[in-house]
């Protein structure tokens, strides 16, 4: 199945949007999903990064009111 959503044509407001709807449908979704092999070794990078002090995290919020400004 091919699902064409004109993304050119959407703001950055609406993609965020179109984002929250997709990932709280699949939050409801049941089953067995499983994660590809390849994520153990970004978690375990990601990890890595965050306890040496390479990165920092953000919350949801303050990340989409980043996003939000990028659309203005």
């Amino acid at each position: 199945m091919s699902i064409d959503i004109p993304l050119d044509n959407l703001s950055v407001a609406e993609k965020v949007q179109l984002l929250e709807r997709v990932w709280e449908n699949l939050c409801r979704q049941t089953g067995n999903v499983r994660s590809p092999d390849w994520h153990k070794a970004v978690l375990a990078e990601r990890r890595r990064r965050l306890e040496s002090g390479e990165a920092i995290v953000s919350s949801w919020a303050d990340a989409k009111d980043r996003l939000m400004k990028l659309g203005k």
